[in-house]
């Protein structure tokens, strides 16, 4: 058998055809994008593959968190050790969460010691909307966008003040308020919120695990933010943004009756200039700092405490040039990354990384063009990353696209220095994607096909035994081998009177090339589908996700099952300014896994009243 082929089960190939039928359709993306580029673009002008998920789209879904709302996207796989308080993974087209980018208004979240972001404590009540990038592009954002970006926009004051709240309850005595006030007045914008969510919760692990505990595992997740500007002047502003989130969850691992827990705090703050300099030369910069802090307590000793506490201050100056119809981008960035942990001596507790790059995008007649180098230099050297595209209208609601990029990972702390599993001599994982896809919009009928082909090197896995003397039990981390990170996605949506209907599947091959096996917790076919009503003061949905088999582990012996799961979700406006939502997830009550040995959430219903939102 060709190791590049993408199996479609007769299932799933029925699903794919049906994508292509008039019936379906989803609410309108905002037409204007940021992330493909990092400036400005009509949606439909931008040659990645984009989506974005509107503020009017996630008020309507009433989803818990921003891992629920992402796992209803296509391209898109979610593992998760337990409920909505435990560690949660986000694969983008079967790259690992530590192979993604992750930012809040410009600014990149994440660990340094594991690379990955800690979703579970990022605000969903502080979101205005989702942007999400498919396809590497570190010649954009630097290292570890190998399988896209996804950066979460703030709300925005404008306008006259409005106020917006709303209190719900659900199953497992799961509480939530949350407030936000935004407006704007003489030059001077401000959005600001707050929320607090708590939840009893059900037993992280199932009876097969050896850190089984029966007791629930509950969670408490608070949040704030903020947005302030002023324009002083046309074409000037100043700002800042702050985000705090921080979720305290309870798991299986230690002796009962000690509490065994986590505590995770993601805190960023940045201030910003944006400059009209010259009628057509945007300057924006900015100074950045996070801390995605996180400490366990497995028991009351003190070695069952540990801490790991990660800070990254970064500044970057941007620069939009236009020259006719076209765009010019000059970038400089700087990024300091800090470690401390109570658990080991870092050989190296900073790294700094200087970056610059240059971007071009042009348009001429029904074609598109962009190109993009970017440069970035720290401890393990200098990488050097490209992409180049290209797109056609063969009408005004027809598009083909294709594109060719590099991108590369950076390892992690622990990859380097972790003791007994860590080598300082460690490299970056390289990847190299082309792409190619077609697109059509019209008549509020959207129809899309995108084939990619991302082939990774320097994979780094852990292996055993180590080659260079590591003492991990698991072995150790290593540039070995390779990966093919392959597939289709398909997706479809249409629009019928009051009605829209919306569907997508992703047929892929997510493969370790040197051995010969999936890739953990990623299937080779997943898919949505979601219809919904908007009688006006009415509105209801239902939301179907599928996933194909997974394994749990490298090895390919642990086989965690296909699944598919259905969402109900409605709400009421019964006055201008008061609504009520109710929601219910996984109807048919169905048990499946998304890690080994880890439960996941049974059938869960959640009200609310609301007020402010439309």
């Amino acid at each position: 058998m060709n190791s590049h082929r993408i199996t479609r089960p007769t299932a799933w190939t029925s699903l794919a055809l049906a994508l292509a039928s008039p019936a379906l359709h989803a609410e309108p993306a905002p037409s204007v994008v940021i992330t493909a580029t990092r400036s400005p673009q009509t949606l439909n002008e931008t040659i990645s593959d984009t989506i974005s998920i509107s503020a009017e789209q996630i008020a309507a879904s009433g989803a818990g968190s921003i891992i629920d709302l992402l796992q209803r996207q296509r391209g898109i796989e979610i593992a998760r050790t337990g409920g909505s308080g435990t560690n949660a993974s986000v694969y983008l087209r079967g790259a690992n969460s530590n192979q993604n980018v992750v930012l809040v208004d410009g600014i990149r979240i994440g660990s340094s010691s594991t690379g990955a972001a800690n979703w579970s404590a990022i605000p969903l009540s502080a979101i205005d909307h989702i942007e999400i990038v498919y396809g590497p592009l570190s010649s954009l954002y630097g290292a570890d966008a190998i399988g896209g970006v996804i950066q979460i926009f703030t709300r925005k004051g404008q306008g006259a003040a409005t106020l917006t709240a709303s209190a719900g309850y659900g199953t497992d005595n799961t509480r939530a308020a949350e407030a936000a006030v935004a407006g704007s007045l003489q030059g001077f914008s401000y959005a600001i919120s707050a929320g607090k969510e708590k939840s009893d919760g059900f037993s992280a692990t199932r009876p097969t695990s050896t850190s089984y505990n029966p007791d629930k595992d509950g969670y408490d997740r608070q949040n704030a933010a903020a947005r302030l500007s002023f324009a002083w002047a046309e074409g000037q502003e100043i700002g800042t943004q702050l985000m705090h989130g921080s979720l305290r969850s309870q798991y299986d691992g230690g002796a009962a009756p000690f509490d065994v827990r986590s505590i995770a705090t993601i805190n960023s703050v940045a201030f910003y200039s944006h400059n009209q300099l010259l009628p057509n030369w945007q300057s924006s910069v900015q100074l950045a700092q996070t801390r995605d802090d996180g400490s366990t307590y497995s028991s009351a000793a003190a070695s069952g405490y540990s801490r790991i506490n990660t800070k990254q201050t970064s500044w970057s100056w941007q620069n939009d040039i236009t020259l006719g119809h076209d765009i010019l981008q000059l970038l400089l960035e700087r990024r300091k990354e800090e470690v401390e942990t109570n658990g080991y001596q870092l050989t190296s507790p900073q790294r700094i990384t200087n970056s610059a790059a240059a971007s071009y995008n042009a348009r001429r007649g029904d074609q598109l063009f962009n190109a993009s180098i970017r440069r970035d230099r720290s401890i393990y050297g200098a990488k050097n990353t490209g992409a180049a595209g290209y797109g056609y209208f063969f009408t005004p609601a027809l598009r083909a696209s294709a594109s060719y990029g590099t991108s590369f990972r950076a390892p992690t702390y622990n990859e380097l220095y972790y003791p007994g599993y860590g080598n300082s001599a460690n490299k970056p994982e390289l990847g190299k994607n082309a792409e190619a896809g077609l697109h059509y919009d019209a008549n509020g009928r959207a129809l899309s096909a995108t084939y990619y082909h991302n082939r990774l090197t320097d994979l780094m896995v852990n292996t055993t035994p180590c080659p260079y003397g590591g003492t991990y039990k698991n072995g150790c981390a290593y540039n070995v081998n390779h990966a093919l990170l392959a597939g289709l996605t398909l997706a479809a949506s249409q629009q019928l009177g009051a009605y829209n209907f919306s569907a997508s599947a992703d047929l892929q091959n997510p493969k370790d090339e040197t051995s010969g096996k999936q890739l953990a917790r990623r299937s080779k076919q997943h898919g949505n589908l979601a219809a919904n009503y908007d009688g006006g003061s009415w509105k209801a949905g239902v939301e179907v996700v599928l996933s194909g088999e997974r394994y749990d582990d490298a090895a390919n012996k642990n086989r965690l099952p296909g699944y598919g799961l259905v969402n109900l979700y409605g709400s009421y406006q019964f006055s201008r300014d008061w609504s009520a939502l109710a929601r219910w997830n996984n109807l048919a009550d169905k048990q499946y896994d998304l890690a080994r040995n880890y439960a996941s959430p049974m059938g869960k219903v959640y009200v609310a009243l609301r007020y402010g939102y439309q």
